[in-house]
């Protein structure tokens, strides 16, 4: 089922619109509002499949508009100065309708999104991962305070405060949390790492990073390794070429 916003200044063109999506089976909400609105927030908390919003004269505006939307929806815009369709393709419109409303035109508009949609196979992560976006924005600081994992069909917003450590293998790496739970990630350790803060985290093998302050108790092997005891109970491997993090991990 498709979600329309309907963005217009002028009450009786949004009113048009809604009529026309009525006869939609496939609409399965519409909600309106003035154009000069607060489009983002509408957005984050409507979630619109379409958007019709009506172009202004200053490309500049409409560019500000329309950079201010999250990614994903498809955007038909309508207008009643016949000039103004450049402006609507330039912010890579589906389609641009001129008012008054033609029926014909209309649903041709709507067919184009309904297109667009459908050849979007991730659309509706594209867009809940913009969503996340805008309201966790990226830090300003050098290292994350939260991941963004994508699960098949979901996406998951993850609390670097909250991870205990990090077991990789290839591409994935395995966060497990403070409370026993852990998520798959599309990640590799080498990159995370260096998004971590290095006063919270250390990696201490090819293959894992921990937490300092989960640390409870340094096995020396014969081997020349240490075995590193968690405070949740998980043994892992501090590997003979990260001996020289022993001192960092002894650190008060």
């Amino acid at each position: 089922m498709i979600k329309v916003l309907v963005a217009d200044n002028d009450a009786l063109a949004r009113a048009e619109i809604s009529n026309l999506l009525k006869s939609q089976p496939d609409i399965s909400t519409v909600i309106d509002a003035p154009y000069d609105c607060e489009l983002t927030n509408l957005c984050l908390e409507f979630c619109p499949d379409v958007i019709f919003i009506d172009i202004q004269s200053s490309i500049q505006i409409n560019k500000e508009i329309v950079e201010s939307i999250p990614l994903g929806p498809a955007l038909i815009f309508t207008s009643a100065v016949e000039e103004h369709a450049f402006y609507a393709f330039e912010l890579n419109a589906v389609d641009y309708l001129l008012k008054p409303l033609s029926d014909v035109r209309f649903y041709n508009a709507l067919t184009k999104a309904r297109m667009v949609l459908s050849n979007q196979t991730s659309a509706t992560l594209i867009r809940a991962t913009s969503l996340l976006e805008k309201i966790y924005p990226k830090n300003t600081g050098e290292y994350k305070s939260r991941l963004i994992v994508r699960d098949p069909g979901s996406i998951r917003l993850i609390e670097v405060k909250n991870i205990n450590y990090i077991l990789g293998a290839g591409n994935y790496v395995d966060v497990y949390l403070l409370d026993g739970s852990n998520i798959l990630h599309r990640a590799t350790l080498t990159a995370l790492v260096e998004q971590l803060d290095p006063d919270i985290f250390i990696r201490i093998h090819r293959s894992s990073i921990i937490r300092r302050d989960s640390v409870y108790e340094l096995r020396s092997n014969d081997n020349g390794d240490y075995t590193v005891v968690l405070k949740t109970g998980e043994h892992l491997t501090l590997s003979r070429r990260n001996r020289g993090k022993l001192e960092a991990l002894l650190e008060e």
